[in-house]
């Protein structure tokens, strides 16, 4: 069935679901899979990271052509074809048992998985109005650590037992998660494809159909326009810069803490749980400071010096200090970087939006999020390098590179936006002051941080 405005929240609630239940089978999946795959199945640790490494690498390739898929065929259909997809991928690593077999099962893994966050975002985008997005975002984001900690907790589970029947209960439930995701999204309204532009010269601008999801948005050339994008690309690889942040906890920190302060090695998952708790208690009051373009580029600024601060206090717990001020050091630290996570998570998801033409939401979320998958390849060696070895100035060249890229990230979205004409700061000549024009009431200039153009869908009346 068509969108219609009213069922935003109904359909907001079911991506919720969907997320959660999701997420509860990644949690378990990222706990228990390393274990699985090493001591079950016989990888050495090495070849395990040649695989993982190759597969996101794989992965990253992978956005783009599905987000395109998801804006041509619709992303409610490709989105729960990828989610159904995952779920049968998972339940393959069960028969693995070499090394050529589970490089392929990891690499189409790690494809659906690509593809599905850029479908899943094109989704937001087809049913949330685009003054809402980042709340919604920020929700799913809560929803996801929330389920992510459930799942974990079930992981554990199976590493306590560890036994093949374990492992095999915890990938079966990841599976499940995912079956169930699938036919959740399904449950969805349905949200038009894109209309394929039509160009009728190489110099004119493909026309925008009426009544289109753009909302007045013009197309930006046929194809997957988002590769000659050079001033997006730009945006999306400042933001993967502070992606970098991701692999710190789950990898970085607790070997940091083996190294330097053995007797608290138990500290690492306790603050995995303390960053967990944070995004599901504080992202979306985070969010709701991100209503724009301008107020975006600010916090994701903020974001950085953020996380130079947490870099800042790391590299002090590497100092001659009594144990517990070593763990005091440790836990401010997390703080710091949770803090961080959150801004930059919030005023990257508006930026992705903001910059991205509203027929093409799939492909440029599926490009943008290849940040993601660049973090998961790169992040792992290029900061155990830096920070293991080069210890405390190590950790303050990282924090350098974060408030680099995070005071980078406004001077890049502003470039961006000029070659934009949806994103004019001025809207008499966008499309919303041509209607009014056309219908003879004044032309009004408008703060893009208080009332964004163009929305994609009317925001619901009040009651």
């Amino acid at each position: 069935m068509p969108f219609h405005p009213r069922s935003a929240p109904s359909a907001q609630r079911t991506l919720a679901v969907a997320q959660l239940v999701s997420a509860i089978g990644d949690g378990a999946y990222y706990t228990s899979s390393a274990l699985y795959f090493t001591r079950i199945v016989g990888l050495s640790p090495a070849r395990l990271g040649l695989g993982l490494a190759v597969a996101w690498a794989v992965g990253s390739l992978a956005g783009v052509p599905l987000g395109h898929l998801a804006d041509r065929r619709g992303p409610r259909g490709t989105a729960a074809a990828l989610a159904l997809g995952t779920a049968v991928v998972v339940a393959s690593f069960l028969a693995v048992r070499s090394f050529l077999p589970f490089l392929a099962a990891a690499c189409l893994y790690a494809t659906a998985q690509s593809g599905l966050g850029a479908a899943r975002q094109a989704l937001v985008g087809g049913l949330v109005p685009q003054g809402e997005r980042t709340a919604a975002l920020a929700g799913l984001q809560a929803v996801l650590n929330a389920g992510l900690a459930v799942g974990a907790a079930l992981g554990g589970v199976a590493l306590t037992v560890g036994t093949g029947a374990a492992f095999l209960a915890a990938f079966a439930l990841t599976a499940a998660g995912f079956l169930a995701t699938g036919l959740l999204l399904l449950r969805l309204p349905a949200v038009t494809p894109a209309a394929v532009p039509v160009t009728t010269s190489a110099a004119a601008p493909a026309p925008v159909p009426s009544g289109g999801p753009a909302g007045g948005r013009p197309a930006r050339g046929g194809g997957f326009a988002v590769l000659a994008d050079r001033r997006y690309a730009v945006v999306a690889l400042v933001n993967t810069v502070l992606l970098l942040r991701m692999p710190l906890l789950s990898l970085v920190i607790p070997l940091w803490i083996a190294d330097r302060a053995p007797q608290l090695g138990w500290l690492g998952s306790a603050l995995f749980v303390l960053n967990t708790l944070g995004v599901t208690l504080f992202q979306v009051r985070t969010a709701r400071a991100v209503t724009g373009l301008r107020s975006a580029a600010r916090t994701v600024r903020q974001a950085g010096a953020l996380l130079l601060a947490s870099c800042a206090v790391f590299a002090l717990s590497a100092a001659a200090v009594p144990l517990r001020v070593t763990g005091a050091l440790l836990v401010a630290g997390a703080v710091l970087q949770v803090a961080g996570e959150m801004k930059q998570s919030a005023g990257s998801w508006q930026i992705a939006f903001d910059l991205a033409p509203a027929d093409r939401l799939g492909q440029y979320q599926g490009f943008f999020g290849t940040g993601v998958a660049v973090a998961r390849t790169a992040g792992p060696l290029l900061l155990t390098t830096l920070l293991l070895d080069g210890g405390g100035p190590g950790w303050l060249l990282l924090g350098g590179l974060f408030l680099a890229a995070g005071c980078a990230m406004g001077p890049a979205v502003r470039r961006a936006e000029r070659d934009r004409p949806w994103r004019a700061p001025v809207t008499t000549g966008t499309l919303a002051g041509a209607h009014r024009s056309a219908a003879g009431l004044p032309d009004h200039t408008v703060n893009d941080d208080l009332q964004p153009p163009a929305a994609l869908f009317p925001v619901n009346p009040p009651r």
